[in-house]
């Protein structure tokens, strides 16, 4: 991985570039009311971004709750998709979620997204079921999975 990628938690004053990513990435984009929601009032909520030379180009959102976490989103700028920068992304939440005591983590992932659910696949995430219509945009279905961390 490139010298000058770096992690660190995320807060309120990266809402702007975090909304960059979400909208280049998502066809639903989380609203900015939704993630000042997720800094000011969820206390579940940790997010987790990607820099490179100080630019957030990534960043993966999840729900700490006692000894499970939730992936709420992971998104990566599309121009630095490619690099395995997800992969990064994702084993440093899990690695975050191991330190703080976490058994199991969840995700949803639509159905028709196979790039992803292979990286999931990667990281040890098995089928857990199906959640009909969880998409609004196009009522497609979606995977969850889930992976034992401990």
């Amino acid at each position: 991985m490139n010298q000058s990628l770096t992690f660190r938690f995320l807060n309120e004053n990266d809402i702007d570039e975090i909304l960059e990513i979400e909208h280049a990435s998502f066809t639903l984009p989380w609203t900015k009311q939704a993630f000042q929601n997720e800094f000011s009032a969820n206390q579940y909520a940790v997010y987790v971004g990607i820099e490179e030379e100080g630019k957030i180009i990534g960043y993966c959102g999840v729900w700490i709750i006692i000894d499970e976490a939730h992936i709420t989103n992971i998104a990566i700028l599309p121009q630095y998709r490619g690099r395995k920068l997800g992969e990064a992304l994702m084993r440093k939440v899990m690695e975050l979620a191991v330190e703080r005591d976490v058994k199991t983590m969840t995700l949803e992932v639509r159905v028709t997204n196979q790039i992803a659910q292979s990286l999931y696949r990667k990281l040890g995430f098995q089928d857990g079921g199906i959640r009909k219509r969880y998409y609004t945009d196009n009522q497609e279905d979606a995977l969850v999975m889930w992976v034992n961390l401990q």
